[in-house]
């Protein structure tokens, strides 16, 4: 027999055939997520009767007063005030001297002290339910700024004037001069307004009108939080104005499950809702609510905490429970945002 010849040094090994679609699988690079991040968000719902427990116009007001500065020091973007099945309404954008309550009395004082104090004459008409609004303190939120200051961003309402070459708007946005935003709007209309780097209020530049949430996204700023009215807890969750909803829901009763601040583990959330009882509660929204009256009020959120056990108080009234419960909860919402 001969001999097998032996393959040489130079001789390069036989090399696997790669058909072309193998190829094309190799090369391709994976894509990368170009969608914008969600920012998460944090949602407080309150019953509307709490405002019944106030026995005068000016206690009610302060009550109100207390819930606006717990939500604005805790940041948080929605407020979402409920009815037991629509039984006082929203507030109706009117001058009246009708005396308001329930719903509609707390939703007109939150977004009152949520507005700039430069902008609340122009966008608020006289209303009765305002008579003791300067009596509280002032909430000092990030876009409350001071004329001599000056922001990236500013809030601003539309005047009837229109810009000298008619393509934008004028709007006060609570400087020593009305600025020119480039779009043309109804007068009284509020915007959030790009200030950009110029300070030079005396030369003719066109401001940007911005969405309300730019702040937050672009610069991490908290720039207040929105109201919405809803007619019983089931409107809460289904009226949602984010997209796909609120995707983690808490409620909060002195019945609820104890677990300590330190222990609790919130899920990564992209709109988180914590819901707060009126003057009998959580479990007694979710009885008078048509849509709801088979459920347990653990059927309805994922779930059911007290935030504030061995109280010595054999109440704790909402405008209270809310201040200890968004402290209660600010460490395990940090710890969720860290994990998304």
């Amino acid at each position: 027999m001969g001999k097998k010849n032996k393959r040489t040094k130079a001789e390069a090994p036989p090399q696997p055939e790669i058909k072309p679609d193998e190829k094309k699988k190799k090369s391709k690079k994976p894509k990368h997520d170009t969608s914008p991040a969600v920012i998460p968000t944090v949602t407080v719902a309150i019953a509307g009767s709490i405002i019944h427990n106030a026995q005068s116009i000016e206690l009610a007001t302060r009550l109100a007063g207390q819930i606006a500065r717990a939500v604005t020091i805790f940041r948080v973007d929605e407020v979402v005030v409920f009815d037991n099945n629509g039984e006082t309404g929203p507030p109706e954008d009117t001058n009246s001297d009708e005396n308001e309550s329930g719903a509609a009395f707390l939703i007109r004082i939150l977004r009152y002290l949520e507005t700039p104090q430069y902008l609340r004459k122009a966008l608020f008409p006289k209303h009765n339910s305002l008579r003791f609004v300067g009596l509280l303190p002032p909430l000092d939120a990030p876009h409350h700024l001071r004329k001599h200051e000056w922001g990236v961003y500013r809030e601003g309402a539309t005047l009837k004037e229109r810009s000298p070459d008619g393509v934008g708007t004028l709007a006060d946005v609570g400087l020593s001069k009305n600025v020119v935003v480039d779009q043309v709007l109804d007068p009284g209309t509020r915007v959030t307004v790009a200030m950009g780097d110029s300070w030079n209020l005396d030369a003719d530049i066109s401001r940007q009108i911005v969405s309300s949430s730019k702040p937050r996204e672009e610069a991490g700023m908290y720039w207040g939080y929105k109201v919405r009215y809803a007619s019983n807890i089931t409107s809460v969750m289904t009226e949602c104005p984010y997209e796909g909803g609120y995707d983690h829901l808490i409620g909060t009763s002195e019945h609820g499950q104890i677990i300590s601040s330190s222990d609790l583990t919130i899920p990564t959330f992209r709109h988180l809702l914590i819901a707060f009882g009126g003057l009998a509660g959580l479990e007694e929204s979710i009885e008078e609510d048509h849509n709801l009256k088979e459920k347990n009020v653990r059927e309805v959120f994922d779930i059911y905490l007290n935030t504030c056990p061995h109280q010595g108080s054999r109440t704790i009234r909402t405008e209270e429970a809310i201040l200890i419960s968004l402290q209660y909860f600010q460490e395990p919402i940090n710890r969720a945002v860290q994990r998304s």
